[in-house]
C-alpha cells in the first residue's frame, strides 16, 4: 500500500529518485537530532534520495545542493513526508 503525500514516514520508505520533506524528528538521542540539524535537515527542508546501498545502509540524499550520506541509525530519527 503506497503512502500518500502528507503522511509521516522514515527515510527508508523512499526509493531512489523520490523526494521528501522533513517534518521533524523522532524522540531519539539528542546527538542524532543535533547532527541532522547541523547538516541542514531542518523542518520543511526538501531533499531527494540519490542512492541506497545494496543492503539499505547507508542512504545518500541531495539537500540544499549538497550530498549527504546517512546511516540507518541516523536516518530513523527523521520524520518525513513524500513530496
Amino acid at each position: 500500500m503506497a503512502q500518500e503525500t502528507g503522511e509521516a514516514l522514515t527515510l527508508a520508505g523512499l526509493k531512489v529518485g523520490e523526494s521528501g520533506r522533513v517534518l521533524g524528528y523522532a524522540k531519539t538521542e539528542a546527538v542524532y537530532r543535533r547532527r541532522l540539524l547541523a547538516m541542514g535537515l531542518t523542518p520543511r527542508t526538501e531533499f531527494t534520495v540519490v542512492r541506497v546501498a545494496p543492503l539499505g545502509d547507508p542512504v545518500e540524499i541531495r539537500v540544499r545542493g549538497s550530498a549527504l550520506t546517512l546511516r540507518k541509525d541516523e536516518a530513523v530519527a527523521l520524520r518525513i513526508e513524500r513530496c
